[in-house]
């Protein structure tokens, strides 16, 4: 009966929780099941060290306007994906902090985000870049994980380990980098640019 209880009460607020999150961009709503196996629903962030969901997120990284988001602040997910992000870490030498933070920014960690743009799963790879890379499920984590962190090493290897030009050709291309020799000068590029920096070296610290 009290178990009930709760999870009436969790459906309640999580209804009051998204439709303040559609009238702020700041709002975010945070899933995650408890020692005794309630699930609660939370616009505070959840400890780092344990699992969670990012229900409601606002800003996409095709977003530029999103800016109040503190990405210096925002709580990191150091767990979610784990051994996906490992092999996918491993198979591509491509460092997993990199790999957390572009997951970060792109989708927050949900695995059937879908932007505006039509990107779509964990490192929302837009369709034809997922066609390109042979990921035949994008919104599968594992084949999602592995086809983002390939198309990384090759930007990584394109650009000499620059890892900001491979940010800025993971947002706008390789051409729009190779164009204007560096970050183009695009709101979206470099508002992502930013902020995929800021959660690159936040996952570094608290070791990947």
């Amino acid at each position: 009966m009290t178990r009930t209880a709760l999870l009436i009460t969790g459906s309640l607020l999580l209804f009051q929780l998204v439709w303040s999150s559609s009238t702020t961009v700041q709002a975010q709503v945070y899933k995650f099941v408890d020692d005794k196996g309630i699930v609660n629903y939370t616009n505070v962030a959840p400890p780092s060290d344990r699992d969670f969901q990012v229900l409601r997120f606002p800003c996409y990284a095709s977003d530029p306007k999103c800016r109040s988001i503190s990405w210096e602040k925002v709580a990191l997910n150091t767990h979610s994906f784990d051994a996906e992000i490992l092999r996918a870490a491993q198979a591509n030498g491509v460092d997993s902090a990199l790999i957390r933070a572009i997951i970060h920014a792109e989708s927050a960690y949900q695995a059937d985000a879908v932007s505006p743009k039509g990107a779509q799963g964990l490192m929302q790879l837009m369709p034809q870049t997922a066609k390109m890379l042979e990921v035949s499920d994008p919104f599968n984590p594992s084949k999602n994980i592995d086809g983002g962190a390939r198309y990384l090493a090759e930007l990584l290897q394109q650009f000499n380990g620059d890892v900001t030009l491979a940010t800025a050709a993971y947002n706008a291309g390789p051409g729009a980098v190779a164009k204007y020799g560096g970050v183009p000068p695009y709101d979206e590029t470099r508002e992502y640019v930013r902020r995929v920096n800021i959660l690159n070296k936040r996952y570094s610290a608290a070791g990947g």
